[in-house]
């Protein structure tokens, strides 16, 4: 048996991070594979070497939008299959999806819409919810090994954000979004954090704007989910929030395979 370490970090942007360190952070990761999103960026915007990196076999999806949303993912075996989108034009515009098959698993690498600019945005972040499930369903009704990652924008119970009441009418933390990530579990999907730590409280995205990152009042909203054939596999689950150079922390997943 082999383990695989694989890590997530919404970047808010590449090329910011590329300035604040991001190359030496990635070759001191120690990850096999690194799910980053938000680059903000088209591949011929970036460094040479950001795009190949000692080690490491990158892809990328930007939206057609610049300076908008995208995500890459960097590997250190090469996927056999890589595809963007969920095959629908209501979202693959906008450079979210990116999907790596590998030997062992398939990863979906995803930044998933943000509901913040008002009502019509979080009904759009909804439907985006649903056709992801309808995507992935037939990986978990074949039983296959799938990982799915990402800023999900959602924190889903109490526990995953620093004011819950507060925050009950803020999108992020409203009633019909956190019901809509309650059927990614209805479905199978494992919340890998939450699995080993039941009761710990620690966030991976901070306002910056209030200096919510000093007071420690964020929210959880990146997350590792595996379907249940991984379930026993998961080792470890955890969130570095040492890391700094964004507004969100990495998360990370250790799988033994």
């Amino acid at each position: 048996m082999t383990e695989l370490r694989l890590v997530s970090w919404n970047v808010n942007g590449i090329r910011a991070a590329e300035r604040k360190g991001f190359l030496d952070w990635l070759s001191g990761c120690e990850a096999d594979i690194v799910a980053v999103q938000e680059t903000k960026a088209h591949p011929d915007q970036l460094s040479p070497a950001l795009i190949n990196p000692p080690g490491y076999f990158s892809a990328w999806v930007a939206a057609e939008k610049k300076g908008y949303s995208g995500v890459a993912t960097y590997s250190r075996e090469l996927p056999k299959q890589i595809r963007a989108g969920l095959g629908d034009p209501r979202f693959d515009g906008e450079g979210r999806v990116l999907v790596t098959e590998f030997e062992p698993l398939t990863l979906f690498n995803i930044y998933f819409p943000n509901g913040g600019r008002g009502p019509e945005w979080v009904q759009h972040k909804l439907a985006f919810y649903d056709r992801f499930l309808e995507v992935i369903a037939p990986y978990l009704a074949e039983g296959r090994p799938l990982v799915v990652t990402g800023d999900v924008n959602t924190a889903f119970a109490e526990i995953d954000l620093a004011r819950p009441k507060e925050n009950s009418k803020t999108s992020g933390f409203l009633p019909e979004e956190r019901q809509a990530l309650a059927r990614f579990f209805e479905a199978g999907l494992i919340d890998t954090f939450r699995h080993l730590r039941p009761h710990e409280v620690k966030y991976s995205w901070w306002d910056m704007r209030s200096f919510a990152r000093q007071k420690g009042l964020g929210w959880r909203i990146d997350y590792f989910f595996v379907s249940p054939v991984l379930r026993d596999c998961i080792v470890d689950a955890d969130i570095h929030c040492e890391v700094e150079g964004s507004d969100h922390a990495p998360v990370s997943l250790t799988l033994r395979l």
